[in-house]
Parts: structure tokens; sequence; C-alpha cells
């Protein structure tokens, strides 16, 4: 099979994070921070040390300021509920993934009032939009850091530094770009980051987390058990305890943590250039093509390899039905869980064909991909 849906999940992992998972569960079983034992001490080392490298990728400094969650989605939920509150003002973008707009429309709900600035056809957000929407009572701005539709890359750098110079919190969403795209929080401005581990950190499904600044006060979104401060019915101050309560997915953990150190090994240069070079091809392939619409920037200089197409008047879920069962090439259709972003791009009524690339792929996947869409596209009537 061809894996083009990298997107979604990034598949398949490095051997060392299979390796990690493995002798995690097998040499270091027990609850880590629940027990003076070796192997409780062994399991929270690893913990420890994945927390470290995360914090080192993200220049966050003290990496008790990076909490684990089990996904961008809950890291999300816990930065947007954490912080917004009935009568603040919030600014997202047209392009977010229902990690954002779902949270957001409960909360708008209960009282806060939300700013949906239109993005340009190709998925971009001017930054001057961002300034321009601020009012007195704007507790935050949140923005994607790339569309997982379209591949298209925010300008979180100034976008960071407006919300900066007007003291306003600012949230970037970076499941398409950790570990692809080079994230300083320090640089961006960044105050709370969401991060997923299944993508392009290379980890294992169920990890994630969000990097949280110091001086930023969020309510947790749960309470229990953190192995500290036990004789207290309060959930503890201390961080990352105040927002890991419950036995945490060490084994997870451990294959995120040897995902990072892949990437470092290989290096996010690196890892990134042979992504541009495939996306460049694609996009060069499919250019060729007269009944594909290419959505988004179509330039891998400003966007992520993330490619999604329609071929003629045909529905999305056709063509990729189509790639699999007859080519073996496993890609998305529809909406993506993100229909704000395809309204923006105007394929709201049938979605799209989605392509999305990892350090795994070669030029063969992408030259025997654009064979098949070709193929599939001359049997079309």
């Amino acid at each position: 099979m061809i894996y083009l849906d990298n997107a979604a999940t990034t598949w398949p992992k490095p051997e060392e994070t299979i390796k990690a998972i493995e002798d995690c569960i097998r040499n270091n079983g027990a609850n880590p921070g629940r027990g003076g034992h070796t192997m409780s001490l062994s399991a929270g080392r690893i913990v420890f040390e994945t927390r470290e490298a995360l914090a080192r990728l993200f220049n966050a400094g003290d990496p008790a300021r990076i909490v684990f969650t089990g996904n961008a989605t809950e890291a999300l939920n816990l930065a947007l509920k954490g912080v917004l509150k009935p009568g603040d003002h919030v600014i997202t973008s047209s392009m977010e993934h229902n990690a954002i707009a779902r949270p957001l429309h409960v909360l708008k709900k209960k009282g806060v009032d939300v700013t949906e600035l239109p993005c340009s056809s190709q998925g971009f957000l001017d930054p001057g939009d961002v300034s321009k929407a601020v009012r007195r009572n704007t507790r935050a701005v949140v923005v994607l850091h790339a569309s997982n539709v379209t591949g298209t890359i925010m300008p979180v750098k100034e976008i960071g530094q407006i919300t900066r110079e007007k003291g306003i919190i600012f949230i970037v969403d970076a499941a398409q770009t950790a570990g692809l795209l080079d994230l300083d929080v320090e640089k961006m401005n960044i105050d709370l980051l969401a991060f997923t581990g299944h993508k392009s950190l290379y980890g294992p499904q169920g990890t994630g987390g969000l990097f949280i600044r110091e001086g930023i006060e969020l309510e947790p979104l749960i309470e229990g058990g953190t192995g500290s401060r036990s004789e207290s019915l309060e959930q503890p101050e201390d961080m990352p305890d105040r927002f890991e309560s419950g036995t945490p997915n060490t084994p997870g953990i451990a294959g995120l943590g040897a995902g990072i150190r892949f990437i470092i090994s290989r290096g996010i240069d690196q890892i990134r250039s042979h992504k541009h070079r495939l996306m460049a091809r694609f996009l060069d392939g499919l250019k060729q093509m007269k009944k594909i619409e290419i959505y988004g920037p179509g330039d891998p200089a400003v966007q992520v390899p993330v490619i999604s197409i329609n071929v003629k008047e045909q529905d999305s879920s056709e063509i990729a039905f189509i790639l699999d069962k007859v080519f073996h090439i496993a890609c998305r259709s529809g909406l993506h869980c993100a229909p704000m972003a395809h309204k923006t791009i105007g394929t709201l009524d049938r979605g799209a064909v989605r392509f999305s690339f990892s350090i795994f792929n070669t030029e063969e996947d992408v030259d025997r991909t654009l064979d098949a869409l070709e193929r599939t596209v001359a049997e079309l009537p």
C-alpha cells in the first residue's frame, strides 16, 4: 500500500518508536510518580525525559510547563475552556479544525463573543485583520499553525507580535506542524501551544500535550489523583500536576519521546526538505492534468505537505475509493473535520481528496499516485 494520509496519522512509525513502547510495557510497567520503587522511578524518568525533549523542541524553557494530554483536541479544549469566560472576546479564523471550532461554539452559547476572521480562498489569514478585530474585552486569539485541508501556513509569528503588544493570550494549534516546522514559543510569542504526538512527531496515537506559558492561569478540565499533595482535596497548583490527573499513558509517552529523538537525529530541516521535494513533484504532476482542481497555495514554500484536490465534478469519496480499492493508495476524502475550511475554499458541498506525505514516502509513491490519478481521470465520462 502507498500510504498518503499522514495528516490524519503518520504511518509507518519509526522502529525506534515501536521498540520504545514495547520496552516500556515489558520493563517499565509501573505508574510514574505514584511510588518510590525502582520500576515507578524508571517510568517517571521516561515521562520526564520526554517532557524535557518537547521543551527543547519548542524552546519552552521549563519542562514542567509541558502538560501531557491524549491529543491536540484535548489540549485545545483545556486551553480554550481554561482561559475564556462569559463576557470575553476571542478571535479565530475561518480555516479552523473542529478541535477549535466546536469548543468555541459551546463557549459562544455560554456567553463568550467569537469573531471568525475570513481567510482567502487559498486559506491565508491577514495579520492586519487580527489587529483590527481586537476589542477592549478581547481575551485571546486562537489559530492553527497550518491547515489540515490546504496545508496553508498561517503567519503565526506576525500574529504573536500583535497579541504580545496588545496583552492578549495567543493560542496556537500545532497539530500539523509540531516536528515539521520550527516552533519557538519565545520568538513567536505563543502563550499556549497545543500539539499531537501521532503526526509529525512520529509518536503513537493517544499522545499530545499543551505548553502553558508561566503566568497564564487555566482552570483544569478534570481533577483527581496526581501522586502529589494527596492529603488535600484541592487540586495541586504545581505544574504539571495541576493538569495531569490520573494515570498517564506511559507507553505512549515513551513512544513519543522516541519519535522526537528520531526527528532530532534526522534533523527537522532534512525532514522538511524531503517532504518539500515530494510535494513539489506531486504538485507539478497535478498541474499537468486539466480535469483536476488543486486547492490551497499550490506552493511548497508556504504550505506543509498537505494537498487537496477534486476531479471534475466527481464526489471526493468516489475518487478516494477508486484509489484505495484499485490502486492500493490510502488518502482521505470528505470534510476532514474542518467544515469551516471547506466553506472558505468552496468545497463544503463535496469535500476534497487529500494527500499528505511523511519522511517514509518516496518519489516512486508520488509517481505511482500521479499515474493512478491520470488513469482514473481518463476513465471518467
